[in-house]
């Protein structure tokens, strides 16, 4: 039920965020025999429009809208289990490593702006989960948050496999990104 209702929530994203930008950029794919990735960078327009949509308020907006968001589908394509683990993400520009903004960090800043509940309930199932297990042929999605930055970017992912994390891992590199303007 978790699962159903995070992808309808991310389903309606795509299709308000889509219907906003002039030129979306291009999604970027990677699809193997055991797995397939997407990620689609999106604009401030189409964030500010999707939450804009769900009566977030102004200031919730503005602080979102300065950030880059990457919708990520993922679907595990294999007979065994593959592992989300954002943790062994990298992210980096020119200059070296990018931290993402993560779940603790949007649940503090939340809180230190005193954001709705409610809102911050709905945030909160727009993201990519932090760690989770993909059955054979289940798929999941979800936006990623990074600094916005000018120039190209690259996303390392590492999906470790097997029920104990112990198969040959899936290893993911895209770039370069950029930030969609």
């Amino acid at each position: 039920m978790r699962r159903l209702s995070h992808l309808l929530l991310l389903s309606a994203f795509c299709a308000a965020s889509l219907s906003v930008a002039a030129a979306p950029s291009e999604p970027r794919r990677f699809e193997n025999a055991r797995l397939e990735v997407r990620l689609m960078p999106r604009t401030p327009e189409q964030i500010a429009a999707f939450y804009i949509g769900r009566k977030f308020p102004e200031d919730m907006v503005a602080e979102l809208r300065a950030r880059c968001f990457i919708t990520v589908g993922i679907r595990n394509k294999s007979d065994d289990i593959v592992w989300l683990d954002l943790a062994q993400w990298r992210f980096a520009d020119p200059a070296g490593a990018l931290e993402r903004y993560d779940r603790d960090y949007w649940k503090r800043r939340w809180e230190a702006m005193g954001a709705p509940l409610p809102a911050q309930s709905t945030f909160r199932w727009t993201l990519l989960p932090e760690e989770l297990d993909f059955r054979p042929g289940e798929a999941e999605g979800g936006n990623i948050i990074l600094p916005r930055r000018p120039g190209p970017y690259v996303v390392e992912a590492l999906f470790p496999t097997g029920a104990e994390r112990t198969g040959e891992p899936i290893r993911v590199r895209f770039e370069p990104l950029t930030c969609a303007e």
